[in-house]
């Protein structure tokens, strides 16, 4: 495979789901990201129009070149830290800090009849819009959009606050990535869960020390006030959204702080926000124990491309446990530990295309070859072969317990591991003693809402029944609680539906396009 084309491949966990395993790890990532430049960093005072300016190099360092037909734009603006502490539309940079956020948008030179602009967010939280604009330019062959919409409208992607370009947070060092990701994801010993607890201490501490009481302004409630600024500053009247996974979230709390400025939503991968952190969290180990049994299950059907077949559970449980007591050295001397393996079967799993590098990975691993399960692991973690990661996860933390009420104790979350063992065998424990990072998180805490859209206009609700990440459930319950939800169903594999198939895209185009809401209960085959 190329380097670009594995880019692309890796283009489809980008639009993810948080895992609420390492860091309340997000299951989203990107490959590479652009550089700032001089003039980027030039940015529009809150409540102007920002200054565009062609930004063909950030294509460029993603995937190496543009889409063809595509032009790309970047821009930067101003929005208050705190909107409310008297920020607004109307308020100047000197009535309080702000931050800068990043925005790009692709423009097809095939454009007629345009409708306006459609923002984009891929999830995480702690995913770059940016880049996800740059992947959706380029098409159906690579999973991005359709012409029908790229000549109808401008992509417009933006980082949110904290995330990647935009004032980003930076506050988790390597060394406590790499040993959280490695931990064993589920500490069974007192030792090794107070270890852990040890671990997220010292990266709650760490944050706490650089951001101090400016961790609660990573919310999502201030995120959507920013969205706001963006419909702004692109000159639409009214919103055209398509927001995955934590993206739905995001979208969801914009419509209700601003339904009237509501066109068209489109929510793929659903998050139910009603969810507390306990009840997110289990709903995660039970989607993830119902898509790794399909695997399993694709598996034994399908021996011919399922090295670890019959028995795929059993392969993949005995590298793990085996990986507790001897895990396998790769030749820089890195060990493939018992936490690396589990983050190549999360990984795996947020694409049917996953599953065979998985079985691929695992027999390889039995062999003495660790170079796949570091692959896989890699691309959900955002690790380059250097060793370093982005700030996808500095964000998510601070986004995830900025939003987060719920602080379960560290007994409770200990009563939860032995609990979900038992239930979710391979994935439960680590979704339970993932709760400790935010248990042990210093910041305040902005809970979003959790209401109806009053005035809003149908808003669609995208779910895929095999969804590991925002369990298909998850998406009934988002329409309901907005009101005005209509609810389009996948019968797929995965996280996220579109524009996964014809029946898919057609439904979502004609409402993104014509505002046609798809009929009542559509359930679009798998293939």
């Amino acid at each position: 495979m190329t380097r670009t084309a594995d880019r692309f491949s890796r283009f489809r966990l980008t639009l993810a789901g948080l895992v609420a395993g390492a860091l309340v790890a997000a299951g989203c990532t990107l490959p590479a990201f652009a550089p700032r430049t001089d003039a980027e960093s030039e940015a529009a005072a809150v409540g102007t129009s920002p200054t565009w300016r062609a930004c063909p190099e950030v294509p460029e360092q993603l995937v190496g070149r543009g889409a063809p037909g595509m032009r790309y734009e970047c821009a930067r603006i101003q929005v208050p830290r705190d909107w409310g502490d008297g920020g607004g539309a109307s308020a100047s940079p000197g009535a309080g800090e702000t931050f800068e956020i990043a925005l790009l948008r692709a423009r097809s030179t095939k454009q007629r009849d345009r409708i306006g602009s459609l923002v984009v967010n891929p999830g995480g939280p702690g995913a770059s819009g940016v880049d996800t604009a740059v992947y959706l330019s380029f098409g159906p062959s690579f999973g991005g959009l359709p012409d029908s919409i790229t000549e109808r409208f401008d992509i417009v992607g933006f980082d949110p606050r904290g995330v990647d370009r935009s004032s980003p947070v930076e506050c988790i060092s390597d060394a406590d990535l790499d040993a959280s990701f490695g931990y064993d994801p589920d500490p069974a010993s007192q030792q090794a869960f107070d270890g852990y607890v040890a671990l997220t201490q010292r990266i709650g501490a760490g944050c706490g020390d650089r951001y101090g009481d400016q961790l609660v302004l990573y919310s999502t409630e201030q995120a959507a006030r920013d969205m706001d600024a963006v419909r702004n500053a692109v000159g639409d009247e009214k919103l055209t959204y398509l927001g995955y996974s934590y993206g739905t979230l995001l979208g969801a709390t914009y419509a209700q702080l601003y339904p009237q400025r509501v066109r068209a939503l489109v929510l793929d991968g659903a998050v139910d926000p009603r969810q507390g952190l306990i009840a997110g969290s289990e709903s995660q180990a039970k989607g993830f124990e119902r898509a790794f049994a399909n695997f399993t299950r694709w598996c034994a059907a399908n021996a011919g491309r399922c090295p670890i077949a019959p028995d795929a559970r059993a392969a993949v449980t005995s590298a793990i446990d085996k990986a507790r007591v001897s895990p396998v050295r790769a030749a820089d001397g890195r060990e493939a530990t018992a936490g690396w393996v589990f983050y190549a079967v999360i990984s795996s799993l947020y694409t049917e295309s996953g599953w065979q590098e998985l079985a691929r990975a695992i027999d390889r691993l039995a062999d003495g070859d660790p170079d796949e399960v570091f692959r896989l692991a890699d691309a959900y973690a955002d690790r380059d072969s250097d060793g370093h990661y982005s700030n996808l996860f500095d964000a998510n933390l601070a986004v995830n317990c900025a939003d987060e009420e719920e602080r379960p104790s560290r007994e409770r979350i200990r009563e939860l591991q032995s609990q979900w063992r038992q239930k979710y065998p391979l994935f439960g424990p680590a979704l339970a003693v993932g709760m400790l990072s935010c248990t042990e998180w210093p910041g305040g805490r902005d809970p979003y809402p959790t209401g109806r859209a009053e005035g809003a206009p149908p808003i669609l609700v995208v779910g895929t029944t095999g969804d590991p990440a925002t369990p298909y459930e998850q998406t009934p319950a988002l329409a309901d609680m907005l009101g005005v939800g209509r609810v389009l169903t996948w019968e797929g594999e995965g996280h996220t539906a579109y524009p996964q198939t014809r029946c898919i895209t057609e439904a979502v185009d004609a409402y993104l396009i014509e505002l046609t809401v798809p009929r009542e209960g559509l359930r679009c085959p798998a293939r």
